[in-house]
C-alpha cells in the first residue's frame, strides 16, 4: 500500500483531522483497525495475559472514554461520549452506577457530542466535561460544562463556557479548568474560572514564537495537559512537552520545553511529511502526568507505523524525566510499549495512552496492549509489576489506582462482538487488583512473547479469584527491600 493512500484511508491527510482516537475527520466512528470483516488474530492477540493481577470488577458503560477517581478511590467519574457517568466503587468487585446523565444539554437547541474527557477538581468538588473532541458540525456544542459534585449522585450544573475550538482534553485544579484550545494559528492553554465561566488566562507557543502558526494543525496540536503544584505540562505533539508556570493562572508563564522539533523544522515538511510526522515517533507527545512530589514526568508517545516497508514508526512507549527543576528536564528512562502483531493505524494498538503515578508505581494504558504497573522507585531502570492483556475484548484508555485502596481502575472503551466485529457497546469500567513484587525466581516467558514476571508469569489461566488470593498471599510475605522484580 502507498503511504499516501494510506494516510488518506486512516483519516490524516492535511484535509481533515482523524488523528485523534474514536473519531474521524468527518465527525463519524472510526476505529483502531480499519476492519469491517471479522478479522483474524493471531495467538498473541487472543491469548490474555494475566501476570501480577487480574480484574475484581467489570462494569458495562456505554460509549465509555476517560475516567478519573475521587481522591478516596470510591468515586469514578467518566466520560461516556455523548455525556457522563459517575460509578461507586465501594465495593470494587461490584462497581455500581450511580448517575448515567445521557442529555445534559436538554435545555439547549446544540447537543453534546464526542466527550472523550472529563476531570475532577476534587478540592472544590468540581466535575468538569469538555465536547467535542474533534471537530464536529454546527449542531455540536462546543465548551466547557462544571457540576458540583459534593453530592456524587446528584451533580448540579453550574458553569457552561463555550468555546469557538473543539476540546478533547482538560485539566481541573484550584478553582479552574485549563482547556486545549486548538484554533490552527494559536495552539494552547485557556485557563477559565469553573464556577464563574470567566475566561482569566490564556497562552500559546505562537506567544513565544510566530513561526508556529505556519506549522500544520496536526504537527503541534495540544492534545492533552496536567497541572501540578502550579506547573502545567502541554503535551504539544510534534512541538515537544512545554512546562508552565502557572501559580498565577491569569498570566502563564514559560520555564522550558521537554524534546520536539522546532517551527522551522516542522514548517518545512510537506505535506506528506508532516502527516508522516503526526503518526510516527519522533515527536507524538499525547499526555503527561507526574508523581505526587512533583519530580518525575511522565510524557507518553501515542504512535503507529506509516509505512510498513521501512523499519521506522510503530507504537510508543512512555518517556521519564527529571523535572526537580522544571527548568532543566533531564530524560531517565523510556518504557517499552507491549509487542503488536501489526503497528499501522489500521492494525492492532499497543501504543501509550493515559497512565497515572501512585508512589512508586506507574499504571499504564496500552489500547489492546493491555494496561500495566511498573516500579519507578528507581526512574532510570523502571521494573515490571503487573499486567493484563486480552486484545479481543478489551482496549484501554487510562489506569488509575484508587487512592490508598489496593486497586486500581481500567476503563475499556470497545471489545468485539459474537461475530468478532469492532463493538463500542462492549465498553466497559474494570477494577483490577493492586499488585506486589513477586518473589525472585527465574525468568520466564508469557503468552504475549515478553519477558515474564517469574512466579506469576504462568497465571493467565487463573481466575479473578483465584489470582487475588495468590496476589493476597504474596502481601503477607516479607519482601527484602532491595528487591527488584
Amino acid at each position: 500500500m502507498r503511504r499516501r493512500r494510506f494516510l488518506r484511508r486512516a483519516g490524516l491527510t492535511a484535509g481533515g483531522l482523524g488523528l485523534f482516537p474514536g473519531v474521524a475527520a468527518g465527525g463519524g466512528p472510526a476505529s483502531d483497525a480499519a476492519e469491517t470483516g471479522t478479522p483474524t488474530f493471531t495467538p498473541r492477540q487472543t491469548t490474555p495475559v494475566a501476570e501480577g493481577t487480574a480484574p475484581l470488577g467489570r462494569l458495562p458503560v456505554d460509549g465509555l472514554r476517560e475516567a478519573v477517581l475521587s481522591p478516596d478511590g470510591r468515586v469514578a467519574y467518566c466520560a461516556t461520549t455523548d455525556g457522563f457517568a459517575v460509578v461507586d466503587l465501594a465495593d470494587p468487585a461490584a462497581p455500581e452506577l450511580l448517575v448515567d446523565e445521557r442529555e445534559p444539554l436538554s435545555d439547549r437547541e446544540d447537543r453534546l457530542f464526542d466527550v472523550f474527557d472529563v476531570k475532577l477538581d476534587a478540592e472544590n468538588e468540581l466535575l468538569a466535561v469538555v465536547a467535542p473532541a474533534n471537530p464536529a458540525g454546527q449542531d455540536v456544542f462546543r465548551g466547557l460544562l462544571v457540576y458540583d459534585v459534593r453530592d456524587p449522585a446528584a451533580p448540579e450544573r453550574v458553569t457552561v463556557y463555550e468555546t469557538d475550538y473543539f476540546n478533547h482534553n482538560c485539566f481541573a485544579t484550584g478553582g479552574h479548568v485549563y482547556l486545549c484550545a486548538n484554533r490552527g494559528d494559536r495552539n494552547g492553554v485557556v485557563v477559565v474560572d469553573a464556577r464563574s465561566g470567566e475566561r482569566v488566562g490564556e497562552w500559546s507557543l505562537a506567544d513565544r514564537d510566530g513561526r508556529w502558526r505556519d506549522v500544520r494543525l496536526q504537527n503541534w496540536v495540544l492534545h492533552d495537559l496536567s497541572v501540578h503544584d502550579d506547573v502545567a505540562y502541554l503535551a504539544y505533539w510534534d512541538a515537544g512537552t512545554v512546562l508552565l508556570d502557572v501559580s498565577d493562572p491569569t498570566a502563564p508563564s514559560f520555564r522550558s520545553r521537554v524534546g520536539g522539533r522546532g517551527p522551522g523544522q516542522l514548517a518545512a515538511l510537506t505535506s506528506d511529511e508532516a502527516n508522516d510526522e503526526a503518526l510516527e515517533p519522533p515527536g507524538n507527545d499525547h499526555y503527561t502526568a507526574v508523581n505526587d512530589d512533583g519530580t518525575l514526568l511522565g510524557v507518553g508517545v501515542e504512535s503507529w507505523d506509516a509505512d510498513p516497508e521501512d523499519d521506522e514508526g510503530g507504537p510508543g512507549g512512555i518517556a521519564l524525566y527529571d523535572v526537580s527543576d522544571p527548568r532543566s528536564p533531564e530524560e531517565l528512562a523510556v518504557i517499552a510499549p507491549p509487542p503488536t502483531p501489526d503497528p499501522s493505524f489500521s492494525g492492532v494498538w499497543t501504543t501509550s495512552h493515559n497512565f497515572s503515578f501512585r508512589g512508586d508505581r506507574l499504571y499504564t494504558s496500552w489500547y489492546r496492549g493491555g494496561v500495566r504497573v511498573h516500579d519507578v522507585s528507581d526512574p532510570t531502570d523502571p521494573t515490571l509489576l503487573a499486567r493484563w492483556r486480552d486484545s479481543y475484548n478489551a482496549s484501554f484508555w487510562t489506569a488509575e489506582p484508587a487512592g490508598e485502596r489496593d486497586f486500581f481502575v481500567a476503563p475499556s472503551w470497545k471489545g468485539r462482538d459474537d461475530e468478532g466485529a469492532l463493538a463500542f457497546d462492549r465498553a466497559a469500567l474494570y477494577t483490577f487488583t493492586d499488585p506486589e513484587p513477586p518473589t525472585p525466581t527465574e525468568s520466564a516467558t508469557s503468552s504475549d512473547g515478553q519477558p515474564g514476571l517469574g512466579l506469576l508469569s504462568g497465571l493467565a489461566g487463573l481466575g479473578a479469584g483465584a489470582l487475588y488470593a495468590l496476589v493476597r498471599r504474596h502481601r503477607s510475605r516479607e519482601v527484602p527491600p532491595d528487591h527488584k522484580a
